[in-house]
Protein backbone atom coordinates (compact mmCIF):
# COMPACT_ATOMS: atom_id res chain seq x y z
CA UNK A 1 0.00 0.00 0.00
CA UNK A 2 2.89 2.35 0.79
CA UNK A 3 4.08 2.11 -2.85
CA UNK A 4 0.81 3.51 -4.15
CA UNK A 5 0.35 7.27 -4.49
CA UNK A 6 -1.93 9.01 -2.00
CA UNK A 7 -4.42 9.66 -4.81
CA UNK A 8 -4.74 5.95 -5.56
CA UNK A 9 -4.93 5.06 -1.84
CA UNK A 10 -7.79 7.53 -1.34
CA UNK A 11 -9.66 6.18 -4.38
CA UNK A 12 -9.25 2.58 -3.16
CA UNK A 13 -10.38 3.63 0.33
CA UNK A 14 -13.52 5.28 -1.09
CA UNK A 15 -14.41 2.19 -3.16
CA UNK A 16 -13.79 -0.10 -0.18
CA UNK A 17 -15.98 2.09 2.03
CA UNK A 18 -18.90 1.98 -0.40
CA UNK A 19 -18.53 -1.79 -0.88
CA UNK A 20 -18.34 -2.54 2.87
CA UNK A 21 -21.26 -0.17 3.51
CA UNK A 22 -23.45 -2.04 1.02
CA UNK A 23 -22.44 -5.37 2.61
CA UNK A 24 -23.26 -4.20 6.17
CA UNK A 25 -26.55 -2.73 4.94
CA UNK A 26 -27.39 -6.14 3.44
CA UNK A 27 -26.56 -7.89 6.75
CA UNK A 28 -28.98 -5.61 8.62
CA UNK A 29 -28.66 -3.32 11.66
CA UNK A 30 -29.44 -6.05 14.21
CA UNK A 31 -26.35 -8.13 13.37
CA UNK A 32 -23.46 -7.74 15.85
CA UNK A 33 -20.91 -7.43 13.03
CA UNK A 34 -22.83 -4.48 11.56
CA UNK A 35 -23.01 -2.71 14.93
CA UNK A 36 -19.29 -3.24 15.58
CA UNK A 37 -18.41 -2.15 12.05
CA UNK A 38 -20.47 1.04 12.31
CA UNK A 39 -18.94 1.84 15.71
CA UNK A 40 -15.39 1.40 14.39
CA UNK A 41 -16.19 3.40 11.22
CA UNK A 42 -17.76 6.19 13.28
CA UNK A 43 -14.67 6.37 15.51
CA UNK A 44 -12.14 6.46 12.65
CA UNK A 45 -14.23 8.93 10.61
CA UNK A 46 -14.66 11.20 13.63
CA UNK A 47 -10.90 11.28 14.31
CA UNK A 48 -10.12 12.09 10.67
CA UNK A 49 -12.64 14.97 10.46
CA UNK A 50 -11.54 16.29 13.86
CA UNK A 51 -7.90 16.34 12.73
CA UNK A 52 -8.88 18.37 9.65
CA UNK A 53 -10.90 20.77 11.80
CA UNK A 54 -8.03 21.03 14.28
CA UNK A 55 -5.73 22.42 11.60
CA UNK A 56 -8.46 24.46 9.86
CA UNK A 57 -8.33 27.69 11.91
CA UNK A 58 -4.53 28.27 11.83
CA UNK A 59 -4.49 27.34 8.14
CA UNK A 60 -7.29 29.76 7.17
CA UNK A 61 -5.82 32.63 9.20
CA UNK A 62 -2.21 32.29 8.05
CA UNK A 63 -3.04 31.56 4.38
CA UNK A 64 -5.35 34.58 4.06
CA UNK A 65 -2.93 36.97 5.84
CA UNK A 66 0.11 35.82 3.86
CA UNK A 67 -1.86 35.68 0.60
CA UNK A 68 -3.21 39.21 0.99
CA UNK A 69 0.19 40.59 2.03
CA UNK A 70 1.88 39.04 -1.01
CA UNK A 71 -0.86 40.21 -3.39
CA UNK A 72 -0.74 43.76 -2.10
CA UNK A 73 3.04 43.70 -2.39
CA UNK A 74 2.62 42.98 -6.13
CA UNK A 75 -0.21 45.54 -6.53
CA UNK A 76 -2.63 42.79 -7.59
CA UNK A 77 -5.07 42.77 -4.69
CA UNK A 78 -7.78 44.92 -6.28
CA UNK A 79 -7.89 42.92 -9.51
CA UNK A 80 -7.76 39.55 -7.76
CA UNK A 81 -10.57 40.58 -5.40
CA UNK A 82 -12.89 41.71 -8.23
CA UNK A 83 -12.09 38.70 -10.43
CA UNK A 84 -12.69 36.28 -7.55
CA UNK A 85 -16.08 37.75 -6.63
CA UNK A 86 -17.07 37.96 -10.31
CA UNK A 87 -16.30 34.28 -10.84
CA UNK A 88 -18.11 33.22 -7.66
CA UNK A 89 -21.29 35.10 -8.66
CA UNK A 90 -21.16 33.77 -12.24
CA UNK A 91 -20.67 30.12 -11.26
CA UNK A 92 -23.41 30.22 -8.59
CA UNK A 93 -25.81 31.93 -11.00
CA UNK A 94 -25.17 29.22 -13.61
CA UNK A 95 -25.74 26.51 -10.99
CA UNK A 96 -29.07 28.02 -9.83
CA UNK A 97 -30.35 28.43 -13.40
CA UNK A 98 -29.44 24.79 -14.08
CA UNK A 99 -31.28 23.63 -10.93
CA UNK A 100 -34.43 25.62 -11.67
CA UNK A 101 -34.44 24.45 -15.30
CA UNK A 102 -34.14 20.79 -14.29
CA UNK A 103 -37.06 20.99 -11.83
CA UNK A 104 -39.24 22.79 -14.39
CA UNK A 105 -38.36 20.16 -17.00
CA UNK A 106 -38.78 16.95 -14.96
CA UNK A 107 -41.33 18.24 -12.37
CA UNK A 108 -40.44 15.90 -9.45
CA UNK A 109 -43.02 15.97 -6.67
CA UNK A 110 -46.08 16.30 -8.88
CA UNK A 111 -46.90 12.61 -8.41
CA UNK A 112 -46.54 12.78 -4.62
CA UNK A 113 -48.73 14.53 -2.08
CA UNK A 114 -47.79 16.60 0.93
CA UNK A 115 -50.09 14.40 3.05
CA UNK A 116 -47.53 11.59 2.75
CA UNK A 117 -45.17 13.63 4.90
CA UNK A 118 -47.61 15.10 7.43
CA UNK A 119 -46.06 13.18 10.34
CA UNK A 120 -42.60 14.47 9.53
CA UNK A 121 -43.86 18.04 9.16
CA UNK A 122 -45.79 17.98 12.44
CA UNK A 123 -42.76 16.77 14.37
CA UNK A 124 -40.45 19.47 13.02
CA UNK A 125 -40.22 23.07 14.20
CA UNK A 126 -38.66 25.26 11.53
CA UNK A 127 -36.53 28.12 12.74
CA UNK A 128 -37.94 31.00 10.73
CA UNK A 129 -36.06 34.16 9.84
CA UNK A 130 -37.08 37.03 7.57
CA UNK A 131 -34.77 38.42 4.90
CA UNK A 132 -34.11 41.51 7.04
CA UNK A 133 -33.29 39.38 10.10
CA UNK A 134 -31.08 37.12 7.99
CA UNK A 135 -29.16 40.08 6.55
CA UNK A 136 -28.71 41.59 10.01
CA UNK A 137 -27.50 38.28 11.45
CA UNK A 138 -25.13 37.74 8.51
CA UNK A 139 -23.55 41.20 8.80
CA UNK A 140 -23.34 40.86 12.59
CA UNK A 141 -21.48 37.56 12.11
CA UNK A 142 -18.81 39.18 9.91
CA UNK A 143 -17.22 41.33 12.60
CA UNK A 144 -16.62 39.23 15.69
CA UNK A 145 -14.02 39.35 18.46
CA UNK A 146 -11.15 37.55 16.67
CA UNK A 147 -10.30 35.42 19.71
CA UNK A 148 -13.93 34.30 19.96
CA UNK A 149 -14.01 33.55 16.23
CA UNK A 150 -10.74 31.59 16.44
CA UNK A 151 -11.90 29.58 19.47
CA UNK A 152 -15.32 28.80 17.94
CA UNK A 153 -14.00 28.04 14.45
CA UNK A 154 -16.15 30.78 12.87
CA UNK A 155 -14.50 30.60 9.44
CA UNK A 156 -16.17 33.63 7.85
CA UNK A 157 -15.27 35.92 10.78
CA UNK A 158 -11.70 34.57 10.72
CA UNK A 159 -11.46 35.33 6.98
CA UNK A 160 -12.64 38.92 7.55
CA UNK A 161 -10.17 39.52 10.42
CA UNK A 162 -7.34 37.94 8.43
CA UNK A 163 -8.10 40.30 5.51
CA UNK A 164 -7.73 43.29 7.85
CA UNK A 165 -4.46 41.93 9.28
CA UNK A 166 -3.06 41.26 5.80
CA UNK A 167 -3.84 44.79 4.60
CA UNK A 168 -2.43 46.28 7.84
CA UNK A 169 0.84 44.34 7.37
CA UNK A 170 1.24 45.79 3.87
CA UNK A 171 0.30 49.32 5.02
CA UNK A 172 2.95 49.09 7.76
CA UNK A 173 5.62 47.99 5.27
CA UNK A 174 9.06 47.21 6.70
CA UNK A 175 7.88 47.98 10.22
CA UNK A 176 5.96 44.69 10.36
CA UNK A 177 8.28 42.50 8.26
CA UNK A 178 9.13 40.28 11.26
CA UNK A 179 5.43 39.57 11.94
CA UNK A 180 4.87 38.70 8.26
CA UNK A 181 7.92 36.41 8.26
CA UNK A 182 6.62 34.68 11.39
CA UNK A 183 3.18 34.15 9.79
CA UNK A 184 4.80 32.79 6.61
CA UNK A 185 6.71 30.24 8.69
CA UNK A 186 3.50 29.41 10.60
CA UNK A 187 1.77 28.73 7.26
CA UNK A 188 4.60 26.41 6.15
CA UNK A 189 4.44 24.62 9.51
CA UNK A 190 0.66 24.21 9.22
CA UNK A 191 0.94 22.78 5.70
CA UNK A 192 3.48 20.26 6.99
CA UNK A 193 0.95 19.08 9.60
CA UNK A 194 -1.70 18.86 6.85
CA UNK A 195 0.66 16.50 5.01
CA UNK A 196 0.81 14.27 8.10
CA UNK A 197 -2.98 14.26 8.50
CA UNK A 198 -3.38 13.20 4.85
CA UNK A 199 -1.68 9.88 5.61
CA UNK A 200 -4.88 8.96 7.48
CA UNK A 201 -7.12 10.14 4.60
CA UNK A 202 -7.63 6.75 2.84
CA UNK A 203 -8.76 5.11 6.11
CA UNK A 204 -10.84 8.11 7.22
CA UNK A 205 -12.65 8.40 3.88
CA UNK A 206 -13.32 4.66 3.82
CA UNK A 207 -14.87 4.87 7.31
CA UNK A 208 -17.04 7.91 6.49
CA UNK A 209 -18.42 6.39 3.28
CA UNK A 210 -18.99 3.01 4.95
CA UNK A 211 -21.15 4.64 7.63
CA UNK A 212 -23.04 6.81 5.10
CA UNK A 213 -23.94 3.91 2.81
CA UNK A 214 -24.80 1.47 5.62
CA UNK A 215 -27.17 3.81 7.49
CA UNK A 216 -29.35 5.13 4.65
CA UNK A 217 -33.08 4.35 4.53
CA UNK A 218 -33.44 2.78 1.07
CA UNK A 219 -37.27 2.76 1.19
CA UNK A 220 -37.44 6.51 1.76
CA UNK A 221 -34.86 7.19 -0.93
CA UNK A 222 -37.00 5.24 -3.43
CA UNK A 223 -40.10 7.25 -2.43
CA UNK A 224 -38.27 10.49 -3.18
CA UNK A 225 -36.30 8.81 -5.96
CA UNK A 226 -37.19 11.20 -8.77
CA UNK A 227 -36.24 14.28 -6.76
CA UNK A 228 -32.96 12.70 -5.58
CA UNK A 229 -32.14 11.60 -9.16
CA UNK A 230 -32.85 15.06 -10.61
CA UNK A 231 -30.75 16.82 -7.94
CA UNK A 232 -27.81 14.40 -8.22
CA UNK A 233 -27.97 14.47 -12.04
CA UNK A 234 -28.07 18.26 -12.16
CA UNK A 235 -25.25 18.68 -9.63
CA UNK A 236 -23.13 16.18 -11.61
CA UNK A 237 -23.91 18.03 -14.85
CA UNK A 238 -22.68 21.27 -13.29
CA UNK A 239 -19.62 19.57 -11.81
CA UNK A 240 -18.66 17.37 -14.77
CA UNK A 241 -19.63 19.65 -17.68
CA UNK A 242 -20.25 23.31 -16.79
CA UNK A 243 -17.31 24.01 -14.45
CA UNK A 244 -14.72 22.01 -16.49
CA UNK A 245 -15.91 23.74 -19.70
CA UNK A 246 -15.62 27.15 -18.05
CA UNK A 247 -12.14 26.22 -16.80
CA UNK A 248 -11.01 25.01 -20.25
CA UNK A 249 -12.37 28.07 -22.09
CA UNK A 250 -10.61 30.51 -19.74
CA UNK A 251 -7.37 28.70 -18.86
CA UNK A 252 -6.91 25.90 -21.40
CA UNK A 253 -6.56 23.37 -18.54
CA UNK A 254 -8.13 20.07 -19.68
CA UNK A 255 -10.71 18.30 -17.48
CA UNK A 256 -8.43 15.24 -17.20
CA UNK A 257 -5.53 17.32 -15.87
CA UNK A 258 -7.87 19.04 -13.45
CA UNK A 259 -9.38 15.76 -12.13
CA UNK A 260 -5.93 14.32 -11.53
CA UNK A 261 -4.88 17.32 -9.49
CA UNK A 262 -8.19 17.79 -7.67
CA UNK A 263 -9.06 14.16 -6.87
CA UNK A 264 -7.85 14.12 -3.24
CA UNK A 265 -9.92 17.20 -2.35
CA UNK A 266 -13.06 16.08 -4.22
CA UNK A 267 -13.13 12.63 -2.61
CA UNK A 268 -12.50 14.18 0.83
CA UNK A 269 -15.32 16.70 0.27
CA UNK A 270 -17.67 13.90 -0.80
CA UNK A 271 -16.85 11.84 2.29
CA UNK A 272 -16.89 14.65 4.89
CA UNK A 273 -19.74 16.79 3.41
CA UNK A 274 -17.87 19.84 4.71
CA UNK A 275 -16.16 22.49 2.58
CA UNK A 276 -14.47 23.87 5.70
CA UNK A 277 -13.13 20.51 6.88
CA UNK A 278 -11.87 19.81 3.34
CA UNK A 279 -10.13 23.20 3.09
CA UNK A 280 -6.68 21.96 4.20
CA UNK A 281 -6.79 19.28 1.48
CA UNK A 282 -8.12 21.74 -1.13
CA UNK A 283 -5.28 24.19 -0.48
CA UNK A 284 -2.74 21.38 -0.70
CA UNK A 285 -4.16 20.17 -4.04
CA UNK A 286 -4.35 23.55 -5.80
CA UNK A 287 -0.82 24.52 -4.76
CA UNK A 288 1.02 21.20 -5.15
CA UNK A 289 -0.91 19.48 -7.96
CA UNK A 290 -2.55 22.32 -9.94
CA UNK A 291 0.34 24.79 -9.40
CA UNK A 292 -1.68 27.80 -8.32
CA UNK A 293 0.53 30.49 -6.75
CA UNK A 294 0.35 30.43 -2.93
CA UNK A 295 -0.81 34.05 -2.71
CA UNK A 296 -3.72 33.37 -5.13
CA UNK A 297 -4.65 30.04 -3.53
CA UNK A 298 -4.32 31.47 -0.02
CA UNK A 299 -6.85 34.17 -0.86
CA UNK A 300 -9.35 32.46 -3.20
CA UNK A 301 -9.71 29.03 -1.53
CA UNK A 302 -10.51 30.09 2.10
CA UNK A 303 -12.84 32.83 0.81
CA UNK A 304 -14.52 30.37 -1.57
CA UNK A 305 -15.02 27.81 1.21
CA UNK A 306 -17.21 30.37 3.02
CA UNK A 307 -19.05 32.22 0.22
CA UNK A 308 -18.86 30.18 -3.01
CA UNK A 309 -21.44 27.38 -2.82
CA UNK A 310 -22.48 26.23 -6.31
CA UNK A 311 -23.93 22.90 -5.15
CA UNK A 312 -25.77 24.43 -2.18
CA UNK A 313 -27.25 27.26 -4.26
CA UNK A 314 -28.46 24.79 -6.92
CA UNK A 315 -29.98 22.50 -4.28
CA UNK A 316 -31.81 25.20 -2.32
CA UNK A 317 -33.39 26.74 -5.44
CA UNK A 318 -34.40 23.33 -6.82
CA UNK A 319 -35.74 22.15 -3.44
CA UNK A 320 -38.01 25.21 -3.19
CA UNK A 321 -39.61 24.33 -6.56
CA UNK A 322 -39.90 20.67 -5.52
CA UNK A 323 -41.81 21.64 -2.36
CA UNK A 324 -44.02 23.93 -4.46
CA UNK A 325 -44.82 20.92 -6.69
CA UNK A 326 -45.69 18.82 -3.62
CA UNK A 327 -47.98 21.57 -2.34
CA UNK A 328 -49.64 21.95 -5.74
CA UNK A 329 -48.40 25.54 -6.15
CA UNK A 330 -47.18 26.80 -9.52
CA UNK A 331 -44.47 29.44 -9.13
CA UNK A 332 -44.48 32.03 -11.93
CA UNK A 333 -41.38 33.53 -13.53
CA UNK A 334 -41.20 36.43 -11.07
CA UNK A 335 -41.49 34.08 -8.07
CA UNK A 336 -38.73 31.88 -9.53
CA UNK A 337 -36.56 34.99 -9.92
CA UNK A 338 -37.11 35.68 -6.21
CA UNK A 339 -36.05 32.08 -5.46
CA UNK A 340 -32.96 32.64 -7.66
CA UNK A 341 -31.87 35.76 -5.76
CA UNK A 342 -32.71 34.40 -2.31
CA UNK A 343 -30.88 31.10 -2.93
CA UNK A 344 -27.75 33.01 -4.01
CA UNK A 345 -27.90 35.29 -0.96
CA UNK A 346 -28.56 32.31 1.33
CA UNK A 347 -25.60 30.37 -0.09
CA UNK A 348 -23.23 33.31 0.37
CA UNK A 349 -24.46 34.03 3.89
CA UNK A 350 -24.87 30.49 5.17
CA UNK A 351 -21.49 30.02 6.94
CA UNK A 352 -22.07 32.95 9.32
CA UNK A 353 -25.22 31.49 10.90
CA UNK A 354 -25.66 28.55 13.32
CA UNK A 355 -27.67 25.67 11.78
CA UNK A 356 -27.02 27.44 8.51
CA UNK A 357 -28.57 24.91 6.12
CA UNK A 358 -31.91 24.80 7.89
CA UNK A 359 -32.18 28.56 8.40
CA UNK A 360 -31.27 29.47 4.84
CA UNK A 361 -33.54 26.83 3.31
CA UNK A 362 -36.45 28.16 5.36
CA UNK A 363 -35.65 31.67 4.12
CA UNK A 364 -35.80 30.52 0.47
CA UNK A 365 -39.17 28.85 1.08
CA UNK A 366 -40.57 31.89 2.87
CA UNK A 367 -39.51 34.23 0.06
CA UNK A 368 -42.29 32.82 -2.13
CA UNK A 369 -44.81 31.93 0.59
CA UNK A 370 -44.14 28.18 0.82
CA UNK A 371 -44.71 26.38 4.17
CA UNK A 372 -41.49 26.50 6.21
CA UNK A 373 -42.39 23.22 7.95
CA UNK A 374 -42.08 21.43 4.59
CA UNK A 375 -38.31 21.46 5.10
CA UNK A 376 -38.86 18.31 7.19
CA UNK A 377 -39.51 16.47 3.92
CA UNK A 378 -35.94 17.16 2.82
CA UNK A 379 -34.19 16.12 6.04
CA UNK A 380 -34.13 12.33 5.43
CA UNK A 381 -32.44 12.68 2.01
CA UNK A 382 -30.33 15.71 2.88
CA UNK A 383 -27.29 13.71 4.09
CA UNK A 384 -26.97 11.82 0.79
CA UNK A 385 -27.42 14.94 -1.35
CA UNK A 386 -25.00 16.89 0.86
CA UNK A 387 -22.11 14.68 -0.26
CA UNK A 388 -22.60 15.61 -3.92
CA UNK A 389 -23.22 19.32 -3.41
CA UNK A 390 -20.19 19.69 -1.11
CA UNK A 391 -17.93 18.07 -3.72
CA UNK A 392 -19.19 20.56 -6.32
CA UNK A 393 -18.80 23.45 -3.83
CA UNK A 394 -15.12 22.52 -3.42
CA UNK A 395 -14.67 21.97 -7.16
CA UNK A 396 -15.99 25.49 -7.79
CA UNK A 397 -13.36 26.92 -5.41
CA UNK A 398 -10.55 25.04 -7.16
CA UNK A 399 -11.70 26.03 -10.64
CA UNK A 400 -12.03 29.60 -9.36
CA UNK A 401 -8.41 29.70 -8.15
CA UNK A 402 -7.15 28.58 -11.59
CA UNK A 403 -9.40 31.06 -13.42
CA UNK A 404 -8.37 33.95 -11.15
CA UNK A 405 -4.67 33.12 -11.60
CA UNK A 406 -5.08 33.10 -15.41
CA UNK A 407 -7.10 36.35 -15.60
CA UNK A 408 -4.85 38.29 -13.21
CA UNK A 409 -1.52 37.14 -14.63
CA UNK A 410 0.79 40.08 -15.21
CA UNK A 411 -1.53 42.45 -13.34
Amino acid sequence: MSRLSLNVQILLGALAGVGLGIWLSYLGPAVALTQQGLFAAGLVGMVFVDLLKMILVPLVFTSIVVGVANLRAHHQMHRVWLTTLGFFILSMAMAIVLGLSAINLFEPGKGLHLALFQDAMQGFQAKQMSLAEFSQSFLHGLFVNPFTALSQGNVLAIVIFALFVGVALVAGGERYRNILALLQEALELTLRIVGWVMHLAPLGIMALLLKLVATQDVALLSTMGKFVAVIVGTILLHGLMVLPLLLFLVTGVTPLRFWRGAREALVTAFATSSSSATLPVTLRCVQQHLHVKPEIAGFVIPLGATVNMDGTALYEAAAALFIANLAGIDLNLMQQMIVFLTAMLASIGAPGIPSAGMVTMVMVLQSVGLPAEAIAILLPVDRVLDTFRTAVNVEGDMVGSLVVQKLTRGA
